[in-house]
């Protein structure tokens, strides 16, 4: 009877230890916006450009329908700047909170967006798709953008440069090349990861965002972000 006893404490022992171990897995937040009808918590900025006349860079951002010839009965997050400068900086950035203090997490973009820059065009500075390089990141700072001592704008963390270079806050994940040989808006969708440390507080900003080599006018269609942090 004692032998018996032991043996089903054991067993629920075992069964309880289980319980705790699954109690201490990784937490998991997926975040996704749609922009079907708000902005959805996320805010839109844009840097590298001359505070003393802003009005040439053409910056414009909001809700808007969807471009033909796609469903103009859809929203999305349009945002659009001429490159003045030659290093256009477009973003938008959203607060997460209710992650745990001082933690690191990994995560997992998934960007839907619109664009009518064609595959292998051409442009000054360089090709409106290839030359506009798509990036996400995540930071413990509200990513903004500020003017220095010469009314020029710059951002507070490290961007991505163009197509082709990380910064220390994000990566590149792609440009806005659309996929075809012509010059009309088509979906695309951008895939990449990146990992940062959590605040005393359990807050990441999440960041996406394009930096331009292409001397002309981008404007994009952000009809979805998904992000999926997990903690490591």
């Amino acid at each position: 009877m004692k032998h018996l006893l032991f043996s089903g404490m054991a067993f629920l022992l075992s069964i309880c230890g289980s319980c705790i171990k699954n109690d201490q897995s990784p937490q998991v937040i997926t975040v996704i916006s749609n922009f079907s009808e708000s902005k959805d918590g996320w805010q839109a900025g844009f840097s590298e450009y001359s505070g003393d006349n802003v009005d040439i860079y053409e910056l414009e951002e909001g809700i808007a329908p969807l471009p033909p010839p796609l469903d103009e009965d859809e929203s999305a997050y349009r945002i659009s700047g001429m490159n003045r400068s030659d290093d256009l900086f477009m973003y938008l950035t959203k607060r997460v909170q209710g992650l745990k203090p001082g933690v690191r997490y990994h995560g997992r973009f998934t960007v839907h967006l619109a664009s009518d820059a064609r595959s292998g065009g051409v442009g000054a500075g360089g090709a409106p798709g290839e030359s506009v390089g798509i990036g996400v990141g995540l930071t413990v700072e509200q990513p903004q953008s500020s003017p220095d001592e010469n009314n020029f704008y710059r951002m507070n963390i490290g961007k991505i440069q163009q197509c082709c270079t990380d910064g220390e806050d994000m990566v590149v994940i792609g440009d806005v090349a659309n996929g075809t040989d012509e010059y009309v808006y088509t979906n695309i969708t951008r895939t990449g990861e990146f990992s940062a440390e959590t605040d005393h507080r359990g807050v990441l900003w999440l960041l996406v965002g394009t930096d331009s080599g292409y001397e002309g006018k981008t404007t994009l269609y952000y009809s979805g972000i998904e992000v999926v942090l997990e903690e490591l």
